[in-house]
């Protein structure tokens, strides 16, 4: 079987899997499955910057938190609004945060952008807080009504059904996870890694850097909306609490146990972190405490996380045949 033939059974046996999950695995399962899908993508956004342009953020969370107020908020006042333009508020609601901070943020790197982000962050968080009257303060936005999904004169699909929803929350967020993936391969993704590799050569190139990495922050924050959104309309609620230092380190964990700088990476990490913590709940409510150990041992010991260990693993086990004649002519 060729390599193409394989990927293609590949995809049409996942797509299959997909579709048959809630009748296979049940209702728990498929909103563990859900919870699992959205803070993959909100760690795939997250990785853009990290894994791909070298930018460390502490505040992650803030755009997670816009998105999901941001389609929150416009369902609660905006009488008869479709569901899939509430989306594209927390989508854009995210991205205006980025827009207005990225004048700023993409001048510095390192420690300063890492540390500024944990500041606005937060910012973010405290002004939730005290703006009891938009935000709901501690208590939240919950109990927003949620419109079907519908073609007019054609079909209209409750969502408030957890397989409904669950099918609507696979299609936005696989969706939103191949404009990524395509992104990454787009000749400006090569400049994104150059970024990271060495700024200066990029820039001695006549690629402008702060721009660039502008286009990046934008696009990562949209999609960390997109998770924050279909987060809100997963709970039916959105909290202060998606603005803290936790949720922020949540993408952070996530991709350094899943693989920084793969794409797949943080989704294979968003499934391993959901194992533990599912199985870790069963006996002891300690979670937070084994999942820091388990990420202490791998940056000790799989520096590169999960990928990055299976990689190393094919490269012991599997040689490519490159790898053969290299050593031949090395020999």
């Amino acid at each position: 079987m060729t390599n193409k033939v394989s990927k293609w059974v590949f995809w049409l046996v996942l797509v299959v899997i997909l579709a048959a999950y809630p009748k296979l695995f049940g209702l728990y399962y498929t909103n563990l499955f859900v919870t699992f899908a959205i803070f993959a993508l909100f760690s795939v956004s997250f990785n853009l910057l990290l894994g791909y342009t070298g930018l460390l953020s502490f505040g992650h969370a803030m755009f997670f938190g816009a998105g999901g107020y941001g389609t929150a908020l416009a369902l609660k006042h905006i009488e008869g609004l479709a569901l899939l333009p509430a989306v594209l508020i927390g989508l854009l609601s995210a991205a205006a945060l980025a827009l207005i901070l990225c004048p700023l943020v993409v001048r510095v790197s390192g420690t300063a952008f890492s540390m500024l982000h944990l500041a606005f962050g937060e910012l973010m968080h405290v002004l939730a807080l005290k703006l009891r009257n938009i935000t709901g303060g501690e208590d939240g936005i919950g109990g927003f009504p949620i419109p079907p999904v519908s073609i007019p004169g054609i079909v209209s699909i409750d969502i408030r059904q957890p397989e409904n929803f669950y099918y609507f929350a696979v299609v936005c967020l696989g969706i939103s996870l191949l404009i990524i993936w395509f992104f990454t391969k787009t000749p400006f993704g090569q400049i994104q890694i150059g970024v990271r590799d060495n700024a200066k050569r990029i820039d001695y190139l006549g690629f402008k850097v702060p721009q660039t990495k502008a286009v990046v922050y934008v696009v990562s924050a949209a999609f960390a909306g997109v998770a924050g959104s279909m987060y809100a309309l997963f709970q039916n609620l959105i909290s202060s609490a998606a603005l803290n230092v936790l949720t922020s380190f949540a993408p952070i964990t996530i991709t350094m146990i899943g693989g920084v700088g793969s794409f797949f990476g943080p989704i294979v990490g968003s499934g391993i972190f959901q194992v533990i913590e599912e199985l870790t709940s069963r006996y002891t409510e300690q979670v937070e405490l084994v999942i820091g150990l388990i990420l202490i041992l791998v940056i000790m010991f799989a520096p590169m996380g999960f990928m990055g260990a299976i990689s190393l693993l094919k490269q012991t086990w599997f040689p490519s045949r490159t790898a053969r004649v290299a050593l031949k002519g090395a020999s």
